[in-house]
């Protein structure tokens, strides 16, 4: 039997490249995380995440093309939702856009682990 039964499929959506490439490589030592897609954008996102049917998408609120919120309310696959911002005025919406999480940037391995648990 494959390992990766037993890891949650990920999306992840950011617009920057630096909390890009920093996700990535937190993402990287969680044994348990299979990342399927990366995207840079909203409408990437969406491509993403109803193509791929992850298990969870990390959602940057603020992107380009449509946002993080906006994006959860136009999908035909819906993962569990975290999302990820450098603003904590968000909190309130991203709960009730079916968020299980809120990640404030910069979060450390052990917050991004926690979440993804």
């Amino acid at each position: 039997m494959s390992e990766s039964v037993n890891k949650l499929r990920l999306v992840f959506a950011d617009d920057e490249l630096p909390a890009r490439e920093k996700l990535t490589h937190q993402l990287s030592l969680m044994d348990n995380i299979d990342v399927v897609g990366i995207a840079t954008n909203g409408k990437e996102a969406i491509s993403l995440i109803n193509e791929l049917k992850p298990d969870v998408a990390l959602l940057d609120i603020q992107m380009p093309e449509i946002n993080g919120l906006e994006l959860v309310d136009i999908l035909n696959h819906q993962p569990l939702i975290i999302y990820t911002t450098a603003y904590d005025q968000f909190a309130v919406q991203a709960f009730e856009h079916a968020s299980i999480d809120y990640l404030l940037k910069p979060f450390p391995i052990a917050r991004l682990k926690k979440a993804l648990a």
